[in-house]
């Protein structure tokens, strides 16, 4: 006849199941402190780490209020991890205060040499997904930079990834400034940000000094740590900041801090955040290279466009209009001549907006227009998205040279009223802009500045709208 196991030796393998059959270390070392606790029958029961920020754990302890007599049982068993002091069990406490046995410890310590074969296990897994976690990261990065036409948010796609995979409660990121410290360029939070971008470090501070030299820096509390000298440092706690730097070159700075009194970041952590910030460094270089290549490959592209319609159409046009010219000075060309006239005059306002056109192509593609000439043909080129054509376009005189920012910014204003009014009107299928500068433009002996927007459209209701369409004048004095 076969016997029965004692209840605690019953318990004890269900403990030690528990404790080896789990991934998750707060979990497993959960059903240890539980597991000691009832099959000593103690009051209480805690796990001390010795480390907490190895593996980011503080103490367990099983529910319920601290025993209040100092004298009450206690016993302690250490937990090893390999050749690692991993932590202690500590029991106190029982019922009648009779003292543990050895038993008692025996029974615990095949519970804590379970436990330290359960966290080296949930070590080398969490270790492992981490290591996936950051590298998946690190690689969405560098498609992300490397593939998105728009870039301008670069710097943000690698703060805010950087954020999520730390568990941060920030990410920054810090470029140099010519006075030789460095300021917060870009911040992803899901708090409220406000104040965290344009905070400086000033030059000569000694976390400036570690960064500049390419070294990271790894704050246990940002807010008292003397070597920070950020006017948003009292914000946070743990922080980690790395340094971006691909091919010798210090592009900038990732910051990760943690809230003041969240746990401290791991070495694990640390080190897997370092080498996530020497792959976006060089993601971002590669990807600003990528951008500039394109820029110059756009802008040599318009550029020969550009001389094409400068060297080909333009010539054309203009040898054309010399033939009209002539031909309407011949004897015999009466009946024709006001035909003539209209082509010539035709053909001169072509060669006009040719020569806009070629303007416009001869911009640097990634950069705002320059000069009242671009930043109308900016107005224009947005009011064809509504219009469904492009207007015409019309420059004379130095419009670039002559006419003050005040003046142009109010030329411009009218310009999009008069664009955004055409837009409203009816059977609209022409639209064209002057833009004036030379001195015929001058009214009572003062040179100044003629916009005119003419339109096709009908508008019964505008007391400016005939039978010809809508025209909108403007002047001021330069």
């Amino acid at each position: 006849m076969t016997s029965r196991p004692a209840p605690r030796l019953t318990r004890l393998l269900e403990a030690v199941l528990e404790v080896g059959t789990g991934l998750d270390l707060r979990g497993a070392l959960q059903h240890l402190v539980d597991g000691a606790a009832e099959l000593t029958g103690a009051d209480r029961a805690a796990l001390a780490v010795f480390d907490p920020a190895r593996d980011g754990l503080t103490e367990i302890r099983t529910p319920g209020p601290e025993p209040v007599d100092p004298t009450a049982p206690r016993l302690r068993v250490p937990i090893h991890v390999r050749d690692e002091a991993f932590g202690e069990l500590r029991l106190a406490g029982r019922p009648g205060d009779g003292p543990f046995t050895a038993e008692d410890e025996q029974l615990l310590r095949v519970l804590a040499t379970q436990a330290g074969i359960s966290v080296g296990n949930a070590r080398l897994y969490e270790t492992a997904r981490q290591r996936e976690r950051w590298i998946e990261g690190a690689a969405a990065v560098t498609t992300a930079l490397l593939t998105e036409e728009g870039a301008g948010d670069a710097l943000t796609t690698v703060a805010e990834r950087a954020r999520l995979l730390a568990d941060a409660s920030a990410g920054v990121i810090l470029h140099p400034t010519a006075e030789g410290g460095m300021e917060i360029v870009t911040a992803s939070t899901p708090d409220d940000p406000g104040g965290i971008v344009g905070a400086t470090i000033a030059p000569g501070s000694p976390v400036l000094e570690q960064l500049l030299g390419g070294e990271p820096v790894f704050l246990t509390d940002s807010a008292t740590d003397p070597r920070m000298t950020t006017r948003v440092r009292h914000r946070f706690g743990p922080s980690m900041m790395l340094p971006l730097q691909a091919n010798g070159r210090l592009i900038g700075t990732l910051a990760l801090p943690r809230r003041r009194g969240e746990r401290q970041y791991t070495d694990l952590e640390r080190l897997l955040a370092t080498q996530f910030a020497s792959q976006a460094a060089l993601a971002l270089v590669l990807a600003d290279a990528r951008r500039g290549r394109e820029r110059l490959a756009v802008y040599e592209d318009r550029d020969r466009i550009a001389r094409d319609l400068h060297d080909l159409v333009v010539q054309r046009l203009f040898a054309t209009g010399m033939m009209l010219e002539s031909t309407r000075r011949r004897e015999g060309a009466r009946d024709v001549r006001d035909v003539l006239a209209r082509a010539a005059d035709e053909l001169r306002s072509t060669v006009q907006e040719v020569r806009t056109a070629i303007f416009a192509l001869q911009q640097p593609p990634a950069e705002p227009p320059a000069g009242l000439r671009g930043r109308v043909l900016r107005e224009t080129a947005s009011a064809a998205a509504r219009l469904g054509f492009a207007p015409s376009t019309r420059f004379s005189g130095a419009v670039d040279t002559r006419v003050p920012d005040r003046v142009a910014g109010e030329l411009l204003t009218v310009l999009r009223r008069a664009l955004a009014d055409a837009t409203t009107r009816a059977s609209v299928s022409r639209v064209e802009v002057t833009v004036d500068a030379t001195t015929g433009a001058a009214e009572g002996g003062r040179a100044g500045v003629r916009l005119t927007v003419f339109d096709d459209g009908e508008d019964a209701g505008d007391a400016r709208a005939g039978a010809e369409g809508t025209t909108v004048t403007w002047w001021s004095a330069l």
